[in-house]
């Protein structure tokens, strides 16, 4: 035990003998980096996870203050294979990690990434129009819908497990896809670029617990959300609430009006003004002047 602390203090001493400018940076970005990633898991099942690798650590050397030797080999053992343990179980929420970094402004500015077609804003306004019609109609008719319209993340595994559509954004047509004896009524709608290009999809469904009163039409249109930066609209079967799912979050009971200020919001191209270099410094001496 006391060799323990004893390399423990020898440890502090050498680091803090032959500390750098280098390593204040250094620690100031592993701070960041495991700030987020705590900030992103904590709603997930792999905070539970990493609760539970932290206790077989703890374990792991208690058993060999103990000389527990037995049980030294069988936690050591454990957690040689824990990297390759922790990407299989970690998948989906590495893979989402991954996909919001995808999505930051600085990597889906690059030229390379850019995919989306350009629109007008006259051609959005109408398609947001024809969205709002139709769901306005669906609910007043308790009519089930899911409508996914994507963004930045492409869908296309989504896309691939239903049928091709391919047809512009007309409230009739929409109507027609969600018509409760048509074959596509069941699945979601995708939308894409101000086109309507898949019907009948499959969407994964979220793990999160929500109220028991959410089926899976809507545990649907959350999943789609957690793993993508699309805008999903959802019209319920039995009360006919209109609900709008965005980055894993639920949005109940919009009127018609409220979903087209969300839609603009969303959808319309947000000019953003250039302002000089160090105009925001300039800005801040002002106010306190």
């Amino acid at each position: 035990m006391l060799e323990f602390f004893r390399t423990i203090g020898d440890f502090i001493i050498t680091t803090v003998e032959n500390f750098m400018w280098q390593d204040l940076i250094d620690i100031a970005f592993v701070a960041v980096i495991i700030y987020f990633v705590l900030k992103f898991i904590r709603d997930t099942r792999a905070a539970q996870l990493l609760k539970g690798i932290a206790l077989v650590i703890i374990l792991f050397q208690v058993a060999k203050l103990l000389n527990l030797e037995a049980t030294t080999f069988i936690l050591n053992s454990t957690l040689e294979f824990g990297l390759l343990a922790i990407l299989i179980v970690f998948q989906p929420e590495l893979r989402s990690l991954l996909e919001r970094l995808g999505r930051t402004e600085k990597v889906k500015g690059l030229p390379f990434f850019s995919t989306e077609k350009k629109q007008s804003e006259a051609e959005i306004e109408d398609n947001i129009s024809n969205i709002v019609d139709a769901v306005s109609n669906m609910s007043a008719t308790k009519t089930g819908a899911l409508l996914v319209v994507e963004r930045n993340t492409k869908l296309g595994e989504v896309i691939n497990t239903g049928t091709k559509v391919d047809s512009a954004i007309i409230c009739d047509v929409i109507l027609n896809i969600f018509y409760p004896k048509a074959p596509l009524h069941d699945g979601a709608a995708i939308l894409r670029d101000g086109r309507i290009v898949a019907a009948g999809c499959f969407l994964p469904l979220t793990t999160k617990k929500f109220e028991s009163d959410l089926g899976t039409r809507h545990r649907a249109g959350i999943g789609v959300s957690e793993i993508s930066d699309s805008v999903v609209i959802l019209v319920s079967e039995e009360t006919g609430i209109i609900s709008v799912a965005k980055e894993g979050h639920l949005q109940r009971r919009l009127t018609p009006d409220a979903l087209q200020a969300l839609l603009t919001k969303e959808l319309m191209p947000q000019e953003k003004k250039k302002e000089p270099p160090l105009a925001h410094l300039w800005k801040g001496r002002s106010n306190k002047s």
